[in-house]
């Protein structure tokens, strides 16, 4: 059982960063691939950027290639999402999620991902 919690959402000009913060609990974390996913009003949630157990592999959405990246401290029992360069379009509740991970694999879909964090909002103004 992996329960998650995110932080470090808030209202930012356009152009401007975050860096969201998913604090894991258990220990066990180490196991777990993670993934950052987000949902926008009216919209479905879509994923934005995943991260191997031992942090080796990352993959990115399109659309926050270059711009986003994704990170872990396995000893902090925390995975970071660093976003720069932030547009409107990026506005949406960010979650966190997570998956035990096997063999240094990515996961790309949100029903691969067994434990979900509450969200955080972010909101971006142009």
């Amino acid at each position: 059982q992996v329960q998650l919690a995110e932080s470090g959402g808030g209202l930012v000009q356009a152009g401007g960063s975050l860096r969201l913060s998913c604090a894991a609990s258990g220990r066990t974390f180490s196991s777990y691939a993670m993934g950052w996913f987000r949902q926008a009003p009216g919209k479905e949630r879509e994923f934005v950027a995943a991260i191997s157990w031992s942090g080796g592999s990352t993959y990115y959405a399109d659309s926050v290639k270059g711009r986003f990246t994704i990170s872990r401290d396995n000893a902090k029992n925390t995975v970071y999402l660093q976003m720069n360069s932030l547009k409107p379009e990026d506005t949406a509740v960010y979650y966190c999620a997570a998956t035990l991970g096997y063999s240094g694999r990515i996961y790309l879909t949100d029903y691969e991902y067994d434990y979900w964090g509450q969200g955080t909002q972010v909101t971006v103004s142009s």
